[in-house]
């Protein structure tokens, strides 16, 4: 892997390229568990989904191994490596609330801090874990248990559909309509269903509640919630 081909890459991004020798590496390659301490090649620090693709394909190109970090939580390490690239979606963050459609879509690098911020000003909330610097996808994909998960189930419950990047660098959308055996697989499909490493999630479509049902469905111990 030569430095035009480094350039090359770093001309297709909106984000940014973190190597080695810069100053901001240490920082940029740290995750939440002290204990991986890797040093990945690259660290792709992407903003979009045509970033995810241009970093995927690039990966699969130069054949490096492919480590997607989402919030940087994950305790085995997955979203680091040794000598690879580590795609970190951190800047996608964005949050959209759908109060007509009862979803919330959030960009594939959403920490539930930052989910839980946008739901709070309309007084609705989406199941998660416990800790807000944690990474929506990585514990969606992981199931997703929280406070609200006895009265609404797992995060993987509520996941309406993934838009992702495959291996090959496409787009794909996945739900129970569009393309429903990855969505299958995605959602914990067991047996020899195997994601590649070098795939990306870019955005992640939830169902949302109400605070105030799901406030009482807690209290009374019920699992029955009408959703807002």
């Amino acid at each position: 892997m030569t430095s035009d081909a480094i350039e090359s890459l770093s001309s297709a991004l909106r984000g940014d390229i973190v190597q080695p020798s810069e100053p901001t590496y240490d920082k940029a390659r740290a995750v939440y568990n002290a204990m991986h301490d890797a040093h990945p090649k690259l660290i792709v620090r992407a903003v979009d989904t045509a970033d995810v693709v241009a970093a995927v394909s690039f990966a699969r190109t130069h054949e490096l191994l492919l480590a997607v970090r989402g919030g940087g939580h994950s305790v085995p390490g997955f979203g680091t490596c040794d000598g690879g690239m580590v795609l970190d979606l951190g800047r996608m963050n964005s949050v959209h609330v759908d109060v007509q459609e009862s979803t919330v879509l959030a960009g594939g690098g959403c920490t539930l801090g930052d989910l839980d911020h946008a739901t709070h000003g309309y007084g609705l909330a989406v199941p998660g874990g416990t800790v807000s610097t944690t990474g929506l996808a990585g514990l969606t994909l992981g199931g997703g248990m929280g406070h609200l998960s006895r009265s609404c189930g797992l995060s993987i419950d509520n996941l309406v559909s993934v838009e992702m990047v495959t291996a090959a660098g496409d787009i794909v959308t996945s739900s129970a309509e569009a393309n429903p055996d990855l969505f299958w697989a995605i959602r914990g499909g067991g047996g020899n269903s195997v994601l590649s490493h070098h795939s990306g999630f870019a955005h992640m479509l939830f169902l949302r509640y109400s605070v105030a049902q799901l406030f009482l469905s807690w209290t009374n111990r019920s699992c029955a919630i009408t959703r807002r």
